[in-house]
């Protein structure tokens, strides 16, 4: 397409002369005769350069140049003036113009200057848009971590990513593994096309193979339909096979011939059909092991096995738990619209300290259970579950006050005290967790002999 250039001048000869010139290099030009006619003009069409006067009736260059910079900020403008001045040019370059040129006009001057500004703004556009790419290609910002194991793992995804390599996650169950998947086919060459996924140890054996490959109408009961597999429909895309060692003997060979040769039969049918499609597998099971015992094929553990992404669980990246239990606080919080701010600091030690068998999929069901349990503006220890208050030794010894035999008072002491500890002494926050007020507090605290 020729490049749009919208030439100011309030001199109607001037303009024409530009246009002449301009147009007989294939540029495509528009003219305005003042400041704020240029303004609507970039208002309402994209120009690839602007060619301005400085000195116009009304509204002057610099003043147009100003606006039209609020409108359009990337648009290159060059200020024309016959008053060649160090302190006019400066003005101009100051206020955002790529350059000047000053009059009456040199021709051979300007056909350079046009050309030259184009092109370095072309350049310059060409520059932003690939940094994007590459951060769009490389983000990762839906996986939280900045551990020293979680950032090995990104380093092996940016380069497994853009590649057309098998890849196989393993990490125990609950560490994300899906999310890993996802992040591998949107930052690859199939991203524009969907995703598909199975998950192996949803469905039987008979009915996974349907679902896989395909199957013809009659080929067995209920069959009532053609069906497209799932590995046809991720032609020229990606298949994520979660939980893979959950495959029967039969499904595995079936998966492992399409890695091989690119293609299958569906079930019940005889015409072969090839696909290009990309495989990434997971599992939560030691497939070393699994082969050991005869539950999985060795060679389809090599096929798998090109590149190995390991997923590390919760307790070897204890540094990434504050960010997570931050980002599911927010997420809850919003979705339950309750106004939560924060953790207690004793809370947050809590996290740090328990081992999440469950990994990061436990930390976000007792995040979401916390904010919809919690009475006040912060998470405090006694809205999370047994097995982890039980970690913490004065928490224990302050439960035993709800005991048989202990008065009500006594409870409320303690948890009044237990609350204020949690607060760092804040009695206003403390007052608000406890669901009363400011000054009922302090007239507890002075029934307890406490200064208030």
């Amino acid at each position: 397409m020729k490049p749009k250039i919208l030439v100011v001048d309030d001199e109607r000869s001037h303009r024409q002369m530009i246009e002449a010139v301009l147009s007989a290099e294939g540029y495509e030009i528009a003219q305005a005769d003042n400041g704020q006619a240029a303004i609507d003009a970039i208002a309402e069409k994209f120009y690839d350069l602007v060619i301005m006067d400085i000195r116009m009736p009304e509204l002057g260059g610099i003043e147009a140049l100003k606006k039209i910079k609020t409108i359009s900020p990337g648009i290159p403008i060059i200020i024309m003036t016959a008053y060649a001045s160090v302190g006019t040019a400066v003005d101009a370059l100051k206020s955002g113009a790529s350059d000047y040129l000053t009059k009456p006009l040199d021709i051979e001057e300007l056909k350079i200057l046009v050309a030259k500004t184009l092109r370095f703004h072309k350049l310059e556009e060409e520059n932003i848009y690939l940094k994007e790419r590459l951060n769009d290609r490389f983000d990762f910002s839906s996986i939280i971590g900045q551990s020293p194991a979680m950032n090995k793992l990104f380093e092996t995804m940016a380069l497994v990513a853009p590649s057309e390599a098998t890849v196989l996650i393993v990490g125990e169950s609950g560490t994300g593994k899906e999310l890993i998947a996802n992040a591998i086919h949107q930052n690859s060459p199939r991203k524009d096309r969907p995703f598909i996924k199975v998950n192996c140890a949803a469905l039987p054996e008979t009915l996974l193979e349907s679902e896989l490959f395909g199957h013809e109408k009659g080929s067995f009961t209920g069959a009532i339909a053609h069906k497209q597999g799932r590995f046809q429909l991720a032609h020229k895309s990606s298949i994520f096979l979660d939980e893979i060692a959950e495959m029967a003997p039969a499904t595995q060979a079936k998966i492992l011939r399409v890695l091989q040769e690119r293609e299958f039969e569906p079930l019940g049918g005889t015409q072969t059909i090839k696909v290009d499609t990309r495989v990434v597998a997971a599992t939560n099971k030691k497939l070393e092991e699994e082969i050991a015992a005869g539950r999985f094929r060795e060679d389809l553990y090599y096929r798998l096995n090109v590149v190995t992404l390991d997923v590390p669980p919760m307790r070897e990246r204890r540094e990434d738990i504050p960010n997570l239990a931050d980002f599911f606080l927010k997420q809850y919080a919003e979705k339950n619209r309750r106004l939560i701010q924060g953790y207690t600091p004793r809370a947050t030690d809590l996290l740090m300290r328990y081992d999440w068998p469950g990994n990061v999929r436990e930390l976000e069901n007792i995040i979401e259970r916390a904010v919809i349990m919690s009475r006040g503006e912060v998470i405090t220890p006694m809205e999370f579950p047994n097995d982890i208050q039980e970690l913490d030794e004065e928490l224990k010894d302050s439960q035993n006050h709800l005991t048989p035999g202990r008065s009500l008072k006594e409870v409320e002491k303690a948890m009044i005290l237990r609350t204020l500890e949690e607060t760092g002494g804040n009695r206003t926050h403390a007052a608000r967790i406890l669901g009363i007020t400011r000054r009922t507090l302090q007239l507890r605290l002075k029934d307890y002999g406490i200064n208030p």
